[in-house]
Order: C-alpha cells, then sequence, then structure tokens
C-alpha cells in the first residue's frame, strides 16, 4: 500500500470543483511561487509553523532544543533553524499549541476512511474528492492508487496540479481522473521564471498534450496587479487557452493575502505584501479577453 505526506484534509469546500467537496492537500511542489497562498505545501517533508497570535514568548519551546546552547537569541525559538532535526520536543512542550507540524504520513487507506464519509454529499451536490497541494503529482504512486481507489468506490474525482511534471505521469492518470483543474500562471516565459522558479516550457508542453487526451479540464488563471496583468499577457493567455481542445473553462483568480500569515508562521519571507487585490474593473476588462475567444470565464473558484 502506498503511503504519502498530506498537510491537510479540507471538508466541504466549495471553491476546488464543482458540488460540495474534499480537498486533499499533498505535500511537496517544483515550483516557488512568490503569491503562494499554501506554503506549508511547497518543500516536500514535515514542517514546523508558529501561530505568533498563541506564543506567551515563555521561551518553552527554546528550553526543550537539544541545541539551544548553539542558537542565538532568546524567547521563541525560530522556526527552520539550520541545525532542527524536526524532533518535535518544541511542539510538545509548547503550552498553548502555538507550534505546529504541517505535514503526516498516511496511507491511502487512511485518507480514503475519511473521504468515503462524506459520499453522501457528493452525490447530493454532484461533487467529489480533488487532490492538490502542493503539487499532487509529485506523490504519482500516491495519487495513483487514491485516484483508482476514489474510482472503485464511484467516487468523482480531481486533480489540481500546477502542469510542471513527468508527461508521463500526468498523462497516465488522465484515464482516472474525471477533472483536471490546470494552473497557467504566465505566457512569458522570462517572468514566469521570476515568479516561480521554474520555465513554464514543460508546462505548456503538458497542457496541449493533456488536452489531447481529455476533454474536461479547467484552467486556473491567477490575476496579479503589477505582475501578470498586462491586457497583451493575458490576450496571449486567453488565444493559448482557446486552442487547447480539452479546456471546458476558466477560472479567473483574484490575487489576495492568505499566503502572508503563513509564510510568517513558517519564518520565510513574503515578498508580495505591498501588492493590493484586483479592482473589479480590472478583473472584468481581463475577463472580457477570455470571452472575446470563446471560453467559459468564471471568476473565482
Amino acid at each position: 500500500m502506498q503511503s504519502g505526506v498530506v498537510f491537510n484534509i479540507q471538508k466541504y469546500c466549495l471553491h476546488d470543483g464543482p458540488g460540495i467537496r474534499t480537498t486533499v492537500f499533498l505535500k511537496g511542489c517544483p515550483l516557488s511561487c512568490s503569491w503562494c497562498h499554501n506554503p506549508e505545501g511547497i518543500a516536500p517533508e514535515a514542517e514546523i509553523a508558529v501561530v505568533e497570535s498563541r506564543c506567551l514568548v515563555c521561551g518553552e519551546c527554546r528550553r526543550a532544543c537539544r541545541f539551544n546552547e548553539s542558537l542565538p537569541g532568546e524567547g521563541m525559538l525560530q522556526t527552520g533553524h539550520e541545525l532542527c532535526t524536526l524532533c518535535g520536543d518544541c511542539v510538545r512542550t509548547c503550552p498553548t499549541g502555538a507550534r505546529q507540524f504541517t505535514g503526516t504520513e498516511m496511507t491511502a487507506d487512511e485518507v480514503m476512511s475519511q473521504i468515503v464519509r462524506d459520499r453522501i454529499f457528493y452525490e447530493e451536490s454532484r461533487g467529489g474528492v480533488t487532490f492538490s497541494g502542493g503539487e499532487p503529482l509529485m506523490q504519482i504512486g500516491f495519487l495513483r492508487e487514491l485516484l483508482e481507489s476514489c474510482r472503485a468506490e464511484g467516487i468523482s474525482t480531481a486533480v489540481d496540479t500546477c502542469g510542471y511534471a513527468c508527461t508521463g505521469d500526468l498523462l497516465g492518470i488522465a484515464p482516472i481522473t474525471d477533472l483536471f483543474l490546470y494552473d497557467l500562471k504566465f505566457m512569458d516565459d522570462v517572468r514566469h521564471r521570476r515568479y516561480t522558479g521554474v520555465s513554464n516550457a514543460a508546462i505548456l508542453n503538458n497542457l496541449e498534450a493533456l488536452g489531447s487526451i481529455h476533454s474536461n479540464i479547467w484552467l486556473r488563471v491567477p490575476l496579479i496587479p503589477g505582475v501578470n496583468d498586462s491586457e497583451e499577457e493575458f490576450e496571449l493567455l486567453a488565444r493559448f487557452a482557446a486552442s487547447v481542445r480539452g479546456v471546458r473553462q476558466v477560472n479567473l483568480l483574484p490575487y489576495h493575502r492568505t499566503g502572508l500569515q503563513k509564510f510568517r508562521r513558517l519564518g520565510r519571507t513574503y515578498s508580495m505584501d505591498e501588492v493590493q487585490e484586483p479592482s473589479a474593473e480590472l478583473i472584468e476588462r481581463i475577463r472580457n479577453k477570455f470571452c472575446a475567444v470563446g471560453l467559459t470565464v468564471m471568476a473565482g473558484g
């Protein structure tokens, strides 16, 4: 039986595909998007996060750390220091639960036991299960077993992917995946590298390959003021999306600042805290770019 690292199983989701859904978040992502709203899903291994609003700055975490004498400072122990072995002593010692593990190893059966409990909601709403992350294709064996188990149970599935994956893995799960939620962030490769850390060449190629064999793809396109909001960029993106045979819908995702506090909890720097949410006028203008090429467009989701 396959096992994998999961950092959240969220019930009653309404924005990760049709109907009421359970979203299973798998850890590990090959991209490092500056605006990521799930930064706890980037690293493939478990991490420790700190909810500072719960922290008493009592120093118990620091005293519990076996490397305390080698670490500078006092009070709250910073997360992600280079000597950390993720032993968990600081988490267990924290009197308020401010320190938390993100990432738990689970078997496919353990995940499925949570999924099947909500079968009635899927059936009544035409919903199902979405596998997200992170990038679920980074745990391809685990993902495949979960998809096969859902199919055996008659539960509809969606895979939310950034598209930066082995083409064979992506196409290999296509026959057992009902819906793909496919992220498309930039057409400009230079800007894609700058803001995500990787080229978009494989992502665009994989989308074309997937669209040639799968007929139910929803594109998810972030709209980030000052980053990818130029009309030229979205005209190119809309034309490309319209050329992919399997694309059925585009979800335009206005930028939000949900990731800010999560980055801080992980002890990381958030580089986009000055970026504002897009105006309703900008959202409508960009939405019209996709409508102009005959695509169905939803704002959000």
